[in-house]
Formats: structure tokens, sequence, C-alpha cells
């Protein structure tokens, strides 16, 4: 890791593209935004449908469908596949190697792996072997992705096409568990299961019974545990890697365009369409059951609705930032977007250490102004102030910390 004041998001004739910070800042912020406690105020405010809509898009989707909260992690992905031609081309004008450039991927790769553990033992307090969340996955697929890089187009989307429909024929082809199946050994409570179970054809996408849930149940007992790993309680598995290349090469693409000499309101069109075609083809493999669009395992139909979505938010923050000049009005999300890393550091390891350290210094009266069903959300506001405070005085200071 290393600060320094460099970008990265460089267009070839030098201008800088805000369109690109801007998109990382919404996902960051979004993510930092869990402090506003949006579903206590719902709680409190049952017959409000807006607080509960609030509360919806703050939420994850509980196994198929999506929500707001649920592009954050793909838009992350996307964002990781946006940037990487921009870095290649730059360190290629500074004249390093493609054995340097390899050397620095795997090295990245490794760091987000073994941050990724820490910040998942930050929680517990105690560490955990697991390699399902978004730092790790990002680290175990980026090597595929940097190799792909420096591969023609169409051999890129000959390796995208593969992925997806190999790892579909994996799960398509795996047998269903028997009708007497122990979900609950699995980690599934029977009232989860009652309502969210997938049937007929999807089924073979269903909570911890599927193959990568199986993997786990092999892979992740060779490691040390203080009890044997049933299964997690999002579903979630450390073979997510591999449709999450699809992802990111769907962010290559989008960043390959962005540097391309097209017409800047060409490339809007471009990215426009494609998240067009991409988010209805995801929706209607998941309709017809040809493959459920689950966020926690990354299913192929999740790669291409979450792609398409990702697609359609840098196609306008680019036609509104960088084509329309509208950069002053996305700066708070710039501001987030220039250290990404920091800012996912503070969404995990504040919250987990030191969420009341606020009120135990000024107390909790003056949080509720608005009465006890704002408290949470009065609160959060200020700690979210907070965080775009230090994070503007990093980018005031052009410090930007890099892995």
């Amino acid at each position: 890791m290393r600060v320094e004041t460099g970008s990265l998001h460089q267009h070839p004739l030098g201008a800088r593209l805000s369109s690109v910070d801007a998109y990382r800042g919404l996902v960051m912020f979004l993510m930092l935004a869990e402090v506003l406690h949006l579903c206590a105020v719902s709680a409190a405010r049952p017959d409000s449908m807006f607080w509960k809509l609030l509360c919806h898009q703050q939420t994850h989707a509980a196994w198929v469908g999506c929500s707001l909260h649920d592009l954050i992690q793909p838009g992350f992905y996307f964002l990781v596949g946006v940037a990487l031609p921009f870095s290649i081309a730059s360190r290629r004008a500074r004249g390093q190697a493609f054995a340097s450039m390899l050397g620095h991927a795997v090295g990245r790769s490794l760091i987000l792996v073994g941050l990724g553990l820490i910040m998942i033992a930050v929680h517990p307090r105690r560490w955990m072997w697991q390699f399902d969340e978004t730092l790790e996955q990002i680290g175990l697929a980026y090597p595929f992705v940097f190799l792909l890089a420096f591969r023609r187009p169409r051999e890129r989307w000959i390796a995208f096409g593969v992925i997806l429909t190999g790892y579909w024929l994996w799960f398509a082809l795996t047998p269903l568990p028997r009708p007497d199946f122990n979900y609950a050994a699995a980690g599934v409570p029977a009232d989860w299961l009652s309502e969210h179970r997938l049937a007929g054809f999807a089924a073979h996408w269903q909570k911890n019974s599927n193959p990568a849930w199986a993997f786990d149940r092999w892979f992740l007992n060779l490691f040390p545990r203080n009890t044997p790993y049933a299964g997690s309680v999002e579903g979630l598995t450390t073979l997510n890697f591999i449709p999450s290349i699809g992802t990111m090469l769907l962010g290559l693409a989008a960043g390959d365009l962005l540097r391309g000499t097209r017409p800047p309101w060409g490339k809007v069109r471009r990215l426009a369409l494609a998240g067009a075609l991409l988010l209805p083809m995801g929706w209607v493999l998941g309709a017809l059951g040809v493959c459920p669009v689950v966020k926690a395992i990354w299913t192929p139909s999740w790669v291409l609705f979450s792609g398409g979505w990702c697609f359609l938010f840098l196609a306008a923050f680019y036609a509104f930032v960088d084509v329309g000049g509208m950069r002053r009005w996305v700066f708070p999300l710039i501001v987030i977007g220039s250290n990404s890393i920091v800012a996912y550091g503070i969404a995990h390891f504040y919250p987990a250490l030191a969420y009341n350290s606020l009120k135990r210094v000024v107390g909790d009266g003056m949080f509720r102004i608005f009465g006890d069903a704002y408290e949470a959300l009065v609160y959060g506001s200020v700690v979210l102030l907070g965080y775009w405070l230090f994070l503007f005085i990093l980018y005031w200071r052009k410090l930007r910390l890099r892995i």
C-alpha cells in the first residue's frame, strides 16, 4: 500500500475523468450511509411507506431480487475493471515491463485478501478464515482480470461467455439435494426456507445446498476453526469470485471505451445501450427460471442484471459530469470516491469499534431533536458528516491511499 497524489483515471489527452470518481463515490456513500439506520426509523414509523421504501433500499434482498444496496458490490467490482486500462496505460508510459506489472497485480491481490481477512476479524474480534467478502473476492479475481486485460477484446468476450456458461452448467448439472436434506444443519432456518425456497429447476441455486456451498464445506474446514463450517448466514461462497470476473470484465470493456477516441456522446450512447441490453437479459433469465438473479452467490444472471445497472450508472455520470461539465454538483461524491479504500475501511472499522463514542462524549439528548423515532438517523447523519470531512481533508491535502 502507498499514499500518493497521482490519478488513475486519465483521458488519453490528460484530462481527469471525474465521472469514475463520482460513481465510485456513490458506491462508497451507499456503504457509509448504513450508519443512518433507515430501517430503525421505519420500525419506529411503521405506517410510513416512505421510510419502508428507504429501509428496503438499504437492505439486501433475502435471496432472489435486488435493492439499491445490492448494487454496491457489483459497482465496486465493475469500477475495478474500469480503472484497469488507465492503470496499465499509466504504467506503460512510465516504462514498466509486463513482469513488473504482473508482480504488482499479484501483490495487490494478496494485500486485498489480507485486508479482507482483517476486516472480517474486527466484528467477532477473532480471526476467521473466510473468503467471501468484497476485498477478498476482488483479490482472488484480480490476477485473472489483469491477464485478460492484455488480450484482444474478442478473446475477453469469449472468456466472459465461457466463465458464465461454465459456472451456470456446473450448478445446473449438479444433482439437487435429497428431499430429506437438513437445511437447518447448513445454517438455513425453516422460517426463511418456507418463504424463499426455490422450486423446480431454479432450486439448483438454493441457499446453502448448491455446489459452491459444498466446496466451502470442504475448503473452509481445512483451516483451523472453533466450530466446523456449516454455511454462510447470507449464503455467500468463496467461489463467487469466478463469476465476479465477468463483472470486472464488463468494467474493463467500459474502461477501454472511455479511453478510446470516440466522440463523448458516442461513448454515452454505447454505455447506455450496453446497460439497456444486459439488464433485461439478466432479468429474463431469472423470470424464466433458467438462472435466478441472486447476488449472494453471484449467479450468471446477476452478472448480466447488475452489470446492466453499472453501465447505466456510468453512462449517467459520464454524461452529467465529464460531458456536461457538472462536476461541482457531484463534488461530495468525488471526495469520497478519490479515497475509496479509506472509505471502505471507515465503513467497516468505525461502526464495529466505536459507533457510540460520540454519544459517550456529548450525551444522546441532542440527537433527539426531532423525537425518539429519528434519533438513530440524526446521530448517523452527524457520524456520516464526520466521515466526509475526514475524507475531504485527505482530498484537500491530495493524499490518496492506493494498493
